[in-house]
């Protein structure tokens, strides 16, 4: 299984506009993150994406990806939902829907906010095209195949709302979260691979992990490796990279990295993260 990071930023991305700050203004190219997305790579060539940012279309071309077979949503905020026509040319090219999963308090969310493609009324014109896609509702602690394989969802609070994060595999991923419930822990033990959501160091924040929270919520899951993301123009990565912990690092638009399945693997077998070519 693969695992590449799309965008790594929050809300606003990085650079943000008219920020003149020396993270927006970086040559480290590490310090240009788009909207939070990511994607999941198996055999066969299935691919899951993790969101649709409104970035979607150009991290798609940046990675060179020609297949989605599943979108799996962590919550509804624009930044990880509002590239969502992107999927109109897989659903176009393949010929059926694109399977989406999300919460049970999300769906409602997604078929108001975006009827055009979800209220059966709304017909396109002949020579025009509406995105495709099948809402699928999962439980949260409730296993799910997607893409052939089993997502396991997770909760964490994100202010007043609720994210779905998922393992899959020896993977754990949670993004936009302020803590993760013991249930939640409980279920990502084991992971050899954990990514979490951290804004910046100092100030806490009312719906997201700092990065000393999110170093803290990494050493009660154990896990091998942890990659942060979600991250604002308030760190570089070049300064995350010198002051984060043994086992924790910056996440960055365009880094992948290989997570190993099954129960034998030991820790050399996790591949290093690739370099991305400027």
């Amino acid at each position: 299984m693969k695992l590449t990071f799309l965008g790594t930023g929050t809300s606003f991305g990085v650079p943000v506009v008219g920020c003149g700050c020396r993270v927006c203004t970086s040559s480290d190219s590490r310090d240009q993150r788009t909207r939070h997305g990511a994607l999941l790579s198996f055999a066969e060539g299935r691919n899951v994406l993790i969101d649709t940012p409104p970035e979607l279309r150009l991290q798609l071309l940046r990675e060179g990806v020609d297949r989605v077979d599943a979108v799996w949503f962590t919550h509804v905020h624009a930044d990880h939902l509002h590239g969502i026509d992107d999927l109109r040319i897989f659903s176009l090219r393949g010929g059926r829907s694109v399977v989406a999963y999300v919460s049970e308090e999300a769906r409602p969310v997604l078929e108001r906010r975006f009827d055009y493609i979800f209220d059966p009324v709304n017909i396109p014109e002949r020579g025009t095209s509406k995105p495709q896609i099948g809402l699928r509702t999962v439980g949260r602690g409730r296993p799910e195949r997607v893409a052939g394989e089993l997502f396991t969802p997770l909760d964490a609070p994100h202010g007043q709302n609720r994210v779905m994060g998922f393992r899959v595999g020896e993977l754990g991923y949670i993004t936009d979260a302020k803590k993760l419930p013991p249930a939640t822990i409980d279920l990502l033990q084991g992971v050899r691979v954990l990514v979490l959501n951290a804004l910046w160091w100092g100030d806490p924040h009312p719906t997201h992990f700092n990065v000393e929270e999110a170093v803290a919520t990494a050493s009660l899951v154990g896990a091998e490796r942890t990659f942060l993301t979600h991250l604002t123009h308030r760190v570089s990565h070049a300064e995350l990279e010198r002051a984060l912990p043994p086992g924790v690092s910056p996440a960055y638009d365009g880094l992948a990295l290989d997570v190993p399945s099954g129960e034998t693997v030991t820790p050399s077998d996790l591949s290093h993260p690739r370099e991305r070519s400027e």
